[in-house]
């Protein structure tokens, strides 16, 4: 039987945490040579996964054209960037106190760094850095769709599945081992007692946060449709337990359609939108991703500005259209950004990444309401009866959807 990848990652934090007082140093040697190792790999993989995963992203959103669809995008990339501001304005205040006093990166002794170094390192380097990836990944999409170069596609599709092999056979199985050595690390020099009960706390912050995003995202859509938000939220529940239970917005897909079909939405537009916005409206993950990047900085000594997280937020959201369908995916694919635009080290890298995954399937579920919102915007701007569908431009729309 397969352990979860969730079950996994509080496995590794729990015996990192209680091992790193009772193992031998050279013990911890071992698995401090590992993470060198894997994180050098994983610096290697990144400018990798971005220009391919980006790319890929990029070509089949272009090669569906139409209104519909650039609305569609539209809105699902402002209600990203809305996700983004909101967290970074809701933490900005709210987690200097929370956090207050609390930090990672306090001096350690010069004895104990040496007695915890690696036995060696193997120094992989990655072929381009990851901004010429990202703009690379920009030019190959946005050229392959307009001009319609299938040899092309057909290759950025390719790189794409080697890239999200790699990701599911190389980089997740490995990350729980990764995290047990970056905690065995924080055990071994004092630092539990500071960095534990941060976890608590930011993850109280980004599931009220995740409450409030779906409350406004509704509010909005009830307001343009003209409907009761608190009556469409509410048909949209069964599709967020779904997704509470398998962390999937692709799994999830028939029980949202399901859902807003019920919520009056022409089943032209409902099935144009719901799997469209499963792939680029990350809304959530965005939140959680901003919540927990920020708290990093705070507690390793940073301090939150603006200019630094704007771009960061601008950027997020169309890395998440890359992210790939399998479980950690999307912080995977921001993690080159966290590196690149935040500055984040390999430690940060794996603390951002144990957030992320213990608090995965509250970032799904809201993503997967987040859609049905969209698709009653959409169902609205395009004049379809919310009721029977009746419209003249009923076939092209459905026609438009396929």
């Amino acid at each position: 039987m397969k352990i979860p990848l969730l079950v996994q990652v509080i496995l590794a934090v729990f015996f990192g945490l209680l091992m790193g007082n009772y193992l031998p140093i050279p013990v911890v040697r071992v698995f401090m040579t590992f993470n060198c190792v894997f994180s050098d790999y994983l610096g290697f993989t990144i400018p990798l996964i971005i220009l391919s995963l980006v790319a890929a992203g990029i070509a089949g959103l272009g090669a569906r054209s139409g209104w519909l669809l650039l609305t569609t995008v539209a809105i699902a990339y402002g209600s990203t960037l809305f996700s983004g501001f909101l967290t970074y304005f809701s933490c900005e205040y709210s987690f200097p106190k929370l956090l207050a006093g609390v930090t990672v990166n306090a001096p350690e002794q010069a004895e104990t760094v040496d007695k915890l170094a690696p036995f060696f390192d193997v120094a992989i380097e990655p072929i381009m850095g990851v901004m010429t990836a990202l703009v690379m990944a920009f030019m190959f999409g946005m050229g392959t769709a307009v001009c319609k170069a299938e040899t092309m596609k057909k290759f950025i599709d390719d790189a794409q599945k080697i890239i999200e092999t790699v990701i599911q056979y190389t980089i997740i199985p490995l990350l729980p081992l990764f995290i047990y050595g970056i905690f065995l690390k924080m055990s071994a020099t004092d630092k539990t007692d500071t960095i534990v009960p941060v976890f608590g706390k930011v993850i109280v912050v980004v599931i009220i946060l995740h409450v409030a995003l779906l409350l406004i995202q509704y509010c909005i859509a009830g307001s343009i449709s003209r409907r009761n938000p608190f009556r469409l939220l509410w048909n949209m529940l069964p599709a967020y337990a779904t997704a509470l239970g398998t962390s999937s917005s692709a799994a999830t897909i028939p029980v949202t359609l399901r859902q807003v079909l019920k919520n009056g939405v022409h089943p032209a537009i409902a099935h144009f939108c719901v799997p469209l916005c499963a792939t680029i409206h990350l809304a959530g993950s965005t939140l959680k991703i901003t919540a927990f990047a920020m708290a990093v900085v705070l507690i390793s000594g940073g301090t939150l500005t603006l200019t630094q997280f704007a771009p960061f937020i601008f950027l997020l959201g169309i890395t998440m259209v890359a992210a790939p369908g399998v479980p950690g995916g999307a912080i995977m694919a921001a993690t080159a950004l966290l590196q690149s635009v935040l500055g984040f080290n390999a430690d940060n890298v794996a603390l951002m990444i144990t957030l992320y995954i213990a608090t995965d399937s509250f970032g799904t579920a809201c993503n997967v309401c987040g859609d049905g919102a969209i698709a009653v915007v959409v169902n609205r701007i395009s004049g379809k009866s919310s009721q029977d569908g009746s419209d003249a431009n009923s076939g092209d729309l459905t026609q438009e959807a396929q």
